[in-house]
């Protein structure tokens, strides 16, 4: 055990010494002749145990001097310095013949020194407290600051090639804007920039560009920092090769590459045409394309090059199955199905890939979603090969609370909450609990809704709600039940057609004035309806539009249950457009017409009559302020409207003004009249979110009339229209 581990040290310290050699490690070579570190087992002792003995001080073994000198040798050894004066011959005396001669004893050495002992060194160490720094030390301030370079920066060679605005936009030199802490900093941004400008020439064509950088010192100590480029010939594509089977329909790939012989070679053109083919590909049933790497040959003599690009169209492939995978799921493949917006052997197109995402995402269940084509390598039909889409969801929090806000002359303070489970009833089965608390209008609410109802964008929705409104016009105490079919944009689709079908029955205790002497009774009004609407958007966005137009068409046939039958029609036509003068000023305008036909304006009930003014309708007037009044100069409502509106809007940042002009009235008759117009100007703000913009307008009457407010104050979310 003792030799293997003895083996083991000396190897080991091999290696720590071969570890520390100052030679690579390849170039340490063994000798062949290197004896072998591991003995043979019949290997002999290289000094026998008798000779060992024999050379001992006092030849001969240790047993025979124990025997010879007449000592047990089982007795302890003595001290080694008695051993040692013992066994020295003494001083003078030689050695015996054929022996090798004694060391010298003790006294033959020579004395022994003590070093000399230093008595600055020998003294105690000071305490800390009594050290002190010598003031040419303590004076030195570590965190001085070394005096900025300063420098200039001048570009020579950019000529007209256009390209000078953008390097300094991206240039190290420029950016520092004249100062540097060191002469070496200045040099480093002064390389940097070399490799700038080539890499901006060669990404627009100029392959034989050049730059070089230098740094001068000025007479003032200041340094000027010369970049002087070269760009030479700028290349132009020559030959358009592409290396592709057949596709269907033919020349797909050549028609998608947005390349042609004679253009420059920019890196920008290049890159968008080849993602042009990625995109256009998947759109034409190539799920699995594959774009290969382009090879660009440079001609120096004809300044062109030949542009090759290698591309795997894959199979041409339709849409088989819906798969789904997560471990919390908000709803299953059958619902998908629903969603998508094609059916099994219809052919792939990414386009339809991507709607089916985005509609997955609009339902706001899922925390996170992704949709990703399948190859399957089944045959499907007209020579095509199935592909399978498989989705991999993750359920979000299915629990919503929500909330409004506002405030409006007449209206007073408005506050809505809702409570929503979007997914009690999978799949897509909401139900919403609602609360109104405002100071003139209080009322609960529950809706059960059903997205996507047998059929993509359309919704069932049915409900019951309790509501009391005490205004100016009427007090009402409402009970109504409604159900209905629909169709309707969302902040993700915004959808160009939309509508709403149902039905509706309502149960009202109203308290009013019956005509313009002031005679006040409260009725009960049981009235059925069946309101359909059709809108029709062209507008670039549903929250803050800013280009285009939107229609809105609402037809609501309605009777009085109680008693006789009397049936009547509710109509109205909104209008608006959106022109953008400038892309921070946008000219709006807005125009609507309503009407109530087949009925004397007292048989119907008061919370059912047209009425304008407020902040959704004729600003600078109060809530239902507008139209025929009673002995009491309140309203009483009418049977038709006309409103108009136009606004300014000026946008800078997140915020924005707005200056106003809105008219209107409210009618008697049947048939708007178009005169006695009333109009209000104002002035408005906007502070834009992520969810619509925030709005305060304030505006007041033109021409005001007695018991009119001087001014009408608007806060709410959202454009006014």
């Amino acid at each position: 055990m003792k030799k293997r581990q003895a083996r083991y040290v000396r190897h080991a310290l091999g290696m720590i010494m071969a570890a520390a050699s100052p030679l690579p490690l390849m170039a340490q070579t063994v000798p062949a002749s290197a004896p072998s570190t591991t003995a043979p087992a019949d290997e002999e002792p290289i000094l026998p145990d008798d000779e060992f003995n024999a050379r001992l001080p006092g030849a001969g073994s240790v047993d025979d001097k124990a025997s010879n000198s007449g000592t047990d040798s089982k007795a302890p050894l003595p001290s080694i310095d008695d051993w040692l004066d013992q066994q020295m011959p003494a001083q003078g005396s030689a050695p015996a013949s054929g022996t090798a001669p004694a060391p010298a004893t003790s006294a033959e050495l020579p004395p022994a020194t003590e070093p000399p002992v230093e008595t600055e060194l020998a003294q105690p160490l000071p305490a800390l407290d009594s050290v002190t720094v010598p003031e040419n030390v303590a004076d030195d301030d570590s965190d001085e600051k070394t005096p900025e370079v300063r420098y200039a920066t001048q570009l020579d060679g950019f000529g007209k090639t256009g390209l000078e605005d953008e390097f300094r936009a991206a240039s190290a030199l420029v950016d520092g804007k004249g100062k540097a802490e060191t002469a070496s900093m200045v040099q480093q941004r002064a390389q940097a920039d070399e490799q700038l400008a080539v890499r901006l020439f060669h990404s627009e064509g100029y392959y034989d560009a050049t730059a070089l950088a230098s740094l001068d010192q000025q007479q003032d100590g200041t340094l000027k920092a010369i970049l002087s480029v070269t760009p030479g010939k700028r290349y132009k594509i020559n030959e358009i090769v592409i290396h592709a089977p057949e596709t269907i329909p033919p020349g797909l790939i050549r028609d998608s590459l947005t390349l042609k012989t004679g253009d420059y070679i920019v890196a920008t053109a290049v890159e968008a045409a080849e993602a042009n083919v990625a995109l256009k590909l998947p759109e034409h049933g190539y799920a699995f394309a594959r774009i290969g790497d382009r090879d660009i040959l440079l001609d120096p003599a004809t300044v062109t090059g030949d542009y090759t690009l290698p591309v795997e169209p894959g199979p041409r492939g339709t849409f088989r199955t819906i798969t789904t995978s997560g471990e919390k799921q908000a709803f299953g493949a059958d619902h998908m199905a629903v969603i998508a917006r094609f059916d099994k052997g219809d052919l792939y197109d990414s386009r339809k890939v991507d709607d089916l995402r985005k509609a997955l995402v609009a339902t706001g269940l899922f925390a996170s979603v992704a949709v990703d084509p399948v190859q399957t390598g089944e045959p499907g039909p007209d020579g095509t090969e199935y592909v399978d889409l498989h989705v991999d969801q993750e359920a979000g929090p299915a629990r919503r609370l929500a909330g409004e806000l506002g405030y409006g002359t007449g209206q007073g303070f408005r506050a809505e909450g809702s409570w929503t489970h979007r997914n009690l009833f999978p799949p897509e089965g909401a139900l919403i609990a609602s609360v109104i608390a405002g100071t003139q209008e209080q009322g609960v609410s529950g809706t059960f809704r059903r997205s996507n109802a047998g059929k993509r964008d359309k919704t069932f929705q049915a409900g019951a709600g309790v509501n009391h409104q005490k205004y100016d016009a009427y007090e009402a105490f409402t009970l109504g039940l409604n159900a209905s079919w629909s169709r309707q944009s969302t902040p993700i689709f915004q959808k160009r057609w939309t509508y709403t079908y149902g039905g509706e029955i309502l149960l009202s205790n109203e308290n009013t004035t019956i005509d313009e002497s002031g005679e006040n009774k409260r009725l009960t009004y049981f009235i059925g309806a069946l309101p359909v609407q059709v809108g029709y958007d062209r507008s670039n966005d549903l929250l803050n539009p800013t280009s285009g137009f939107r229609a809105n068409l609402r037809v609501s046939p309605e009777a009085s249950l109680q008693g006789n039958v009397s049936p009547y029609v509710r109509a109205s036509f909104d209008l608006a457009g959106y022109y953008p003068i400038s892309d921070s000023f946008v000219l709006a305008a807005r125009t609507k017409i309503g009407t109530i036909n087949g009925v004397a304006r007292d048989d119907v009930a008061p919370s059912r009559r047209i009425y304008a003014g407020g902040g959704g309708s004729v600003r600078g007037y109060g809530y239902q302020e507008l139209g025929p009044k009673d002995a009491n100069d309140d309203p009483i409502g009418g049977r038709s409207v006309n409103e108009f509106a136009v606004e300014g809007r000026y946008r800078f940042g997140n915020y924005g003004v707005v200056a106003f002009v809105d008219a209107g009235q409210v009618y008697e008759s049947q048939i708007p009249q178009f005169s006695d117009i009333r109009y209000g100007v104002g002035l408005g703000g906007r502070f834009y979110t992520n969810f619509g913009p925030f709005r305060a307008d304030i505006a007041m009457p033109i021409n005001r009339q007695p018991g009119e407010s001087k001014f009408a104050l608007y806060i709410g979310i959202g454009q006014a229209f």
